[in-house]
Formats: structure tokens, sequence, C-alpha cells
């Protein structure tokens, strides 16, 4: 086999982006028709749903930081050291990629589900900080290998042309967690105290791991795909030495780090400033989720229309200046939550569209491609939840939010490299 159709220049992976019509982005996937598309619709559906229970396993900590310092007898620091480890599992999604286009998305999304059945388990079995911190991190890697196994599933079989709506419909589980499953979760620890939430969780891992198995086809054109790719460490370097994989890498980790620079004080923020109660904290994480939603569902409508690239760079200016503005608005709670809304609006618009562009990048190797991306995100927000805390102890909002901007223009630079050249191929 030529060298040539195992890594492809440079020039020719931005060329896949930005013609559908290119034979290497035609053929990734025959349009689905009828039956195959009614099935097609299903299996989004319940890859969403059980993706739901992942992000809000995973991301119900943030708000609750004061609770869970409370509840676990440990300084609010301890959280955000918790939290920061939990992103660390984000980087073995490097091994978790390429595994996904051997084995198959399936059943590397039925591990997910299974980690994250054990790791909230052991949280509700002992809700102490030890065993909450290893429950967490099994948690985290639950979500590091199910996402790209999942969006890898939706690349293989949604043609480009309409890719950004489908990965924007299966984004919605991020929006979900917060606009429904975190309100939920306030619920469950209001009435029934922390460890009923983990074990919530526990059992929707648990149902996900049964229901995949039926719903979820198997892959064997995916795997047979990845058979003819080099080996794991061969596979892993194509995303540093192929320029636009690598501007997209570190436009991934800059985005995050400004985006959880922010996410991991608002709760704290919202508390202390405005003496937000535990239900109208968890309420409040609703704002945020009708931002992803509608973050998403722009996305899943406009992008296509727009350009992907044309949107990712659109969504980073605006995203840099409404980081700039949270601190002229954070005087009142409305405003407030007004900012954060428009933050995270334009924040998970950049999301969603960088992913459907990061889905055409590497062909081949597409969940290979999609971890490298979370596990640089995962980077970034692990870097971020550190900073943030650090930047609220020492200068406040406007501490947090000079970081945040920084870190958001910072990313634009690295996609704006990565997209250099590619009018020329």
């Amino acid at each position: 086999m030529k060298r040539a159709s195992i890594l492809p220049k440079p020039s020719d992976t931005f060329a896949h982006a930005s013609n559908p019509t290119d034979s290497g982005a035609a053929a990734d996937s025959d349009t689905p028709n009828g039956n195959q598309r009614r099935q097609l619709v299903w299996q989004i559906v319940f890859a969403t749903f059980f993706r739901l229970a992942l992000n809000t396993a995973r991301r119900f900590v943030y708000p609750f930081a004061p609770l869970l310092s409370r509840d676990l007898h440990v300084p609010l620091t301890a959280v955000t050291t918790l939290i920061a480890v939990n992103q660390t599992t984000s980087l073995l999604g490097l091994a978790a990629g390429p595994i996904a286009d051997r084995w198959g998305s399936r059943n590397v999304m039925r591990a997910g589900m299974a980690l994250l059945a054990v790791g909230m388990l052991i949280c509700a079995i002992a809700p102490i900080y030890g065993f909450v911190l290893a429950g967490l991190v099994l948690t985290g890697l639950a979500k590091t290998v199910f996402d790209p196994a999942v969006q890898a599933f939706v690349g293989h079989r949604v043609p480009y042309a309409r890719r950004g709506m489908a990965i924007g419909a299966i984004e919605t589980a991020w929006a979900g967690s917060t606009l429904i499953g975190i309100p939920a979760m306030a619920l469950v620890i209001d009435q029934f105290g922390l460890r009923w939430s983990f074990l919530v969780m526990a059992v929707l891992g648990a149902i996900g791991y049964v229901v995949l198995a039926r719903v979820i086809p198997g892959s064997s054109e995916q795997a047979t795909e990845a058979a003819k790719q080099p080996g794991l460490f061969s596979t892993l370097a194509q995303l540093i030495r192929i320029r636009p994989a690598a501007g997209m890498l570190g436009f991934a980790f800059w985005l995050c780090v400004g985006n959880d620079n922010l996410f991991v004080i608002f709760g704290v923020w919202l508390e202390n400033d405005f003496g937000v109660s535990l239900i109208a904290l968890g309420f409040s994480s609703s704002v945020i989720g009708a931002a992803e939603l509608m973050g998403e569902s722009i996305t899943a409508l406009w992008a296509d229309r727009i350009g992907l690239k044309r949107s990712l760079v659109i969504g980073l200016i605006l995203a840099t200046g409404c980081y700039a503005l949270l601190p002229l608005l954070g005087t009142t709670l409305p405003a407030a939550l007004a900012g954060l809304f428009l933050i995270f609006l334009t924040f998970e618009f950049t999301v969603v569209c960088s992913f459907s562009v990061a889905t055409e990048l590497l062909p081949s190797a597409r969940a290979t491609m999609m971890a490298g991306v979370l596990a640089a995100a995962g980077l970034g927000r692990m870097i971020g939840a550190l900073s943030g805390g650090i930047a609220w102890s020492q200068a406040g909002l406007w501490g947090v939010a000079a970081v945040s901007v920084v870190s958001t223009l910072l990313a634009l630079i690295c996609l704006l490299w990565g997209m250099r050249g590619r009018r020329s191929s």
C-alpha cells in the first residue's frame, strides 16, 4: 500500500472537509434511505439519551462544588482538584480512539456505559472523598471512550453534507445535561441525599450497557477500513504530523481552557455574590443548558449553510467578546445569568461546528481523530479547572474573565494556523 493512502497530505484533508462532493467525502457512507434512515434516527436517539446520562454524571460536580465540599468534609480546592483529575482521563482517549476504529463503535460505547455504572456505584456505596475521586475517574473514562465512538458511528453513516445536523443532534446530550440532568440531580440530592444521585446514574449506566447491544449495529466495514491503517502509535502520530489535525488539537485545548476556567467557579460565584440556594443553583444550570441547546440547534440548522469553518471563526470571535463582557454584566443575578447564557451559546456553537469539521480531517481513522480532539479538550479542561480556582482566589471574576479571553484568542490562532494554505490546495 502506498504511503499516500495511509497518510494524506495536509492540504488534502482540508480539501475533503471543504468540498463535500469530493470523492473522499462522498464515499464516507451511502445516503440512507427508507428503513435505513428510520433505523439510523432511532440509533441516534438512543445514543443521545445515554450520552446525556454520561454528560450529567461528568458535569454535575461543577455547580454543586460547594455542596460536595461540605458533604465530603473537604475544602473547595479539593473539589476543584477532583474535577481536574477527572479531566485527565481524556488523555486515555488517545488509545480509545484507535480501539474504536478496530473493535467497532458499538463495543466501545457499551464499555463506556459499563464504566459509568461501576464508577457511580462506587460513589454510591462509599460517598467519601477517596472513593468519590475513584468513581468519578471511572466516569470520566466512560465518557472518554464513549464520545469518539459515537461520533465515529455518526461520521461513518451520515454523509458530510448532512453531518452538521447529525452531530448537532448528538450534541444535544451536552445541553441536556445542564437543561435536564443537573436540575434533576438537584431534586434527587435535595430529597434523598448525595448518595442517591450516584445510584441513579449507576442504574442508567447498566441499562445503557444492555440497550445499546440491541440498538447499535456492529460495524464490520469500520473494522475492515481500520485494519488497513498502520499501528496504534503510527496512527496517533498523524494527529501531529498533519497540520490541520494539529491545529484542531490546539484549538480544542485552548477553547476548553477558557470555558472550564469559568465553569468551575460559576457555582461558587452565584452562591457567594447572589446567595443562590441548592435548588436554585441546580435550576440556574438550565440557563446554561438552554444556551447550549440553542447553540447546538443553530449548528444543526445553519452551520452547513454558512460553512463549517466560517462558523468556527465567527463563534470564536463572539465567545471572546462574551467572556470580556461578563464582569460588566455580573452586577445582578439576571444580568449574570444572561452573560452565562451568551457565553455558553457561542461556546457550544463553536464546539459542535468543530466536531463536524474534525470528523473529516482523517476519514479513515475518525475515532482516532475525535479521540485526539477530546483528549486535547480534556487536557484543556483540566488546566482550566485549576486556573479557574487560582484566578478566582487571586483576582475574582475579572481575573477569570481575562484568562478565558486570552485562551479563546489562542484557540482562534491555532484554528487559523491549521486552516492556512487550504485555498491553494
